[in-house]
């Protein structure tokens, strides 16, 4: 038997082989004290901002057994498993608990509801287990099984220390999230929301080498990242086959990134400054707004803690890339109450296309103020410049998915004009987050970013094959765009009990503003041999802009959310009204177009829990999507808007750190529009039904081996009665993908502080054009991970990190938007990592 700290509240789950649980602070010296001590299923504790240490005030000098029975608390513990039973009950009672690892998890233990003392509410928790409860220190209770003779038995290991409560938008030790805020914006056990959600940690991030959003994501199911292939200026996330604003639905801190998807200024967040990323399958407009019905990638940013820690790291790979990066926290003053965070990278990096390179150097600090117990103050800032921002274009069909003259174009073919090749964007962002509790039960928070910036891009790029000759035409496009944003977020979160029923309402009042001013020019260009090209010139003769827009968005929206607990069944009850308003004004000709709207959408979700941690669920959403592009005629395109029904089951085994998850959808996306190259406009395309299934596998399986494994299942068709397209699959969206990783920590034997990662992603066929006459064969990619601790050599505080991606330098086509673009798969990468701790 072995004991060990854990910090899962209530149903939650419970990783681990045994638990402490309990709630509270007590400073600096404990949080040092669990940083040192502490073990939580077999590894180090890392998240000391989450420590939660017991605080009660009990007189030594009374005895513990006189102040367990005077300790009278309002108990509200469902009919549950004993295991989770006791851990709900050291949360409410606000006491530490020790307890067996093991002999619990088949065990029921009765409801317990209403006032009682501590020994009271123990003893009918543990009546008839054979288990009995004594206390060891003032505020820590042990559980002991009791034998034939009568005596106790308990393993004499016991790890003294405080609980780690995991924070539902903070730091994650492992590849297994509990909680998360992202589909209900309060702190909610993942198992118990009735929503498909994947919780991308930074455990996972680092273990993958992942550069981006966009490659971070690439192992969760229902997502394919691979529509632009190996362009990382901006991540594209195509969510359950919906591929339209692929490129607008990552979240940051609770609120939308603000990009403008109609322009090039669309925004891009360095995943070394995010703690996790919580990807939220299906619509979400009821808690955010405007959003993809295909779901949303809500990041959380790295925060100050209250104990100080840091890093720096230097990294080195092919392609010449090579980085600097460092993060520093802690606190400014005792007692907690003031702690900061600095955190800074700097990269650059050849890519796989001739003449092209990405650049950026980003510094993100943020300082944290408790004023009191009860009021905090958070503000942040993101200062980040991309003076490069790599390549973003395809090739045609004819020449990459079969021969042109019987040739086929390079990966590394690079279509533009060294000379013209600009990408240069800044985006600052800073902001902060007020929270005040009025009680234990009731709380307000108010949220607010502001973000501007500025993008100056020139490109040529090709536009079909000229002839039957080798050359392909080309074209000059070019833009000087400047953008400024602000959003807010406003919201009331309180808990209370009507009968037997427990509520946990939210309203809130959410605003979006955003001007984006831009002007563009559009020029033809020379011809450029693609077998055997020379960059001799781009032949463009600047003229003026050939357009000139300012665009406006205002949108405002109120909403209220009711999660319902009785029992073990879980409902949760949505409903947001919104106001939106844009405008698109033409520079050149003093024309305005623009959209008034209003829209209520709603949403909701039943779930049961059963006692061995199974959740069957079903829940109905919708989403609402305005747009600002315009039609052939000048005219805004309709909104889209999004209609889900979704099914599912969740898995986490009692004392276990794996969660499973299937889920089964129908998605119906109305108004969709593709883009026209010819008329540079976007044409109406009817509607989008989506159906699938979605399976995942992620936790820690033994002491030393971490998996994550996925499904992926989508069928998806236009529904455009008259049109070509009726009834055809749309591009850029695989009817099958899978992936596996799996990470393996050597914890002892001459391989001891070594670690071994591996991972394969498939990707299915998907088609190359609207009609579907031309396919894009499927693909598979291996991925390679090592990592060591130098300490096992004596270098203490250093470790090193091997990356590669595309181990075996598969060459691939990673998708088409129509046969006039397609996209090559990244080439391989290698990346080296060496990180000192102090």
């Amino acid at each position: 038997m072995e004991l060990s700290a854990c910090g899962v509240r209530g149903t939650s789950g419970n990783a681990g082989v045994g638990k402490l649980t309990g709630g509270g602070n007590n400073g600096i010296t404990m949080m040092r004290r669990l940083a040192a001590t502490t073990v939580i299923s077999g590894f180090v504790a890392v998240t000391p901002v989450s420590v939660f240490a017991a605080n009660v005030n009990l007189n030594v000098a009374d005895g513990p057994t006189q102040v367990a029975q005077s300790t009278m608390v309002d108990f509200n513990i469902p009919a549950q498993g004993l295991d989770r039973a006791l851990t709900s009950f050291a949360d409410q009672a606000n006491l530490r608990l020790f307890f067996p690892s093991e002999g619990l998890e088949n065990l029921t233990a009765p409801a317990i509801k209403g006032v009682f003392g501590v020994d009271a509410a123990l003893g009918q928790l543990l009546s008839g287990s054979g288990y009995t409860w004594r206390f060891t220190e003032d505020d820590t209770i042990t559980i002991e099984k009791v034998i034939s003779d009568g005596e106790t038995v308990l393993d004499p290991v016991r790890i003294e220390a405080n609980a780690v409560k995991e924070r539902a938008d903070g730091p994650v030790v492992g590849y297994v999230a509990t909680q998360s805020r992202a589909a209900t914006k309060t702190s909610t056990p993942i198992l118990e929301t009735a929503q498909s959600i994947s919780a991308v940690t930074a455990d996972q991030i680092k273990d993958q080498g992942s550069q981006s959003v966009m490659e971070a994501v690439r192992y969760t199911p229902g997502v394919f990242t691979g529509q632009v292939g190996a362009s990382n200026r901006y991540d594209y996330i195509i969510m359950r086959g919906l591929s339209e604003n692929s490129i607008d639905n990552i979240y940051l801190d609770g609120m939308k990134m603000m990009g403008d998807n109609s322009t090039y200024s669309s925004m891009q967040v360095d995943p070394y400054f995010i703690e996790r990323a919580d990807v939220v399958k299906g619509p979400a407009s009821v808690l955010y707004g405007r959003s993809s019905p295909g779901g949303l990638v809500a990041l959380s940013s790295k925060a100050p803690e209250f104990e100080q820690k840091a890093e720096a790291e230097v990294s080195y790979g092919n392609r010449n890339q090579r980085a600097f990066a460092f993060d520093v926290t802690g606190p400014l003053t005792e007692g907690d109450r003031l702690a900061y965070r600095v955190v800074g990278k700097v990269d650059a990096q050849d890519t796989q296309f001739k003449y092209v390179e990405e650049e950026r150097y980003v510094f993100a600090p943020s300082l944290t103020a408790n004023f009191t117990d009860d009021t905090r103050l958070t503000v942040q800032a993101y200062l980040q410049r991309d003076p490069e921002g790599g390549w973003h274009n395809g090739s045609p069909a004819e020449g990459t998915l079969y021969p042109r003259n019987g040739q086929y174009i390079s990966r590394d073919f690079f279509d533009g004009a060294p000379d013209l090749e600009k990408f240069d964007r800044v985006q600052n962002m800073i902001g902060y987050e007020f929270e005040h509790d009025f009680d234990q039960d009731w709380t307000i928070r108010h949220k607010l970013r502001y973000l501007s910036s500025s993008v100056d891009i020139d490109q040529v790029y090709q536009t079909g094959w000229s002839g039957t000759s080798n050359e392909l035409k080309r074209s000059y496009y070019g833009g000087d765009e400047t953008l400024r944003a602000l959003a807010s977020d406003n919201q009331l979160e309180g808990a209370f009990s009507s009968g037997v029923v427990d509520h946990t309402i939210l309203a809130g009042l959410d605003y979006q503003h955003r001007r984006a001013r831009a002007n563009h020019w559009y020029q033809t260009a020379s011809n450029i041999d693609a077998f055997n090209p020379v960059y001799s010139g781009s032949g463009v003769t600047f003229g003026a802009p050939y357009r000139k827009n300012t665009k406006e968005l205002d949108q405002t929206g109120v909403y209220v959310q009711d999660q319902l607990a009785y029992e073990n069944w879980r409902l949760s009850l949505g409903l947001r009204q919104d106001w939106l308003e844009t405008t698109n004004l033409n520079r050149l000709t003093n024309a305005s177009t623009g959209q008034d709207r209003d829209k209520l959408t709603k949403r909701a979700g039943l779930l049961y829990l059963f006692d061995n941690g199974i959740a069957p669920y079903i829940n109905y959403s919708e989403s609402f999507d305005p747009s600002l592009y315009n039609d052939a005629n000048g005219d805004p395109i309709e909104p889209t808007e999004g209609r889900q029904y979704e099914a599912g089951i969740k898995f986490q085994p009692n004392g276990s750190e794996t969660i499973l998850s299937a889920a089964v959808f129908n998605i119906n996306q109305d108004n969709v529009a593709l883009y026209n190259s010819g008329t540079l406009a976007y044409d109406p395309a009817g509607s989008i039904e989506s159906r699938g299934l979605e399976l995942e596998a992620r936790g820690k399986i033994s002491e030393n081996i971490n998996v994550i494994a996925s499904y992926t299942f989508t069928d998806a068709q236009y529904d455009a009665p008259g049109d070509s397209k009726d009834g055809k699959q749309p591009m850029q969206v695989p009817e099958h993908m899978a992936s596996l990783w799996g990470h393996y920590q050597f914890m002892s034997g001459a391989l001891n502080g070594l670690g071994l990662g591996a991972g394969v992603r498939y990707v299915g066929e998907t088609w190359a054009n609207a009609v579907n006459t031309q396919k894009v064969p499927d693909y598979a990619v291996l991925d390679f991970a090592l990592n060591y601790d130098l300490a096992h050599v004596g270098l203490e505080n250093l470790d090193f990190r091997l990356n590669v991606n595309n181990l075996l330098d598969e060459e691939y086509i990673a998708s088409c938007y129509t046969l006039a673009n397609c996209y090559y798969g990244a080439e391989r990468s290698i990346l080296g990592t060496l990180r000192y701790k102090f």
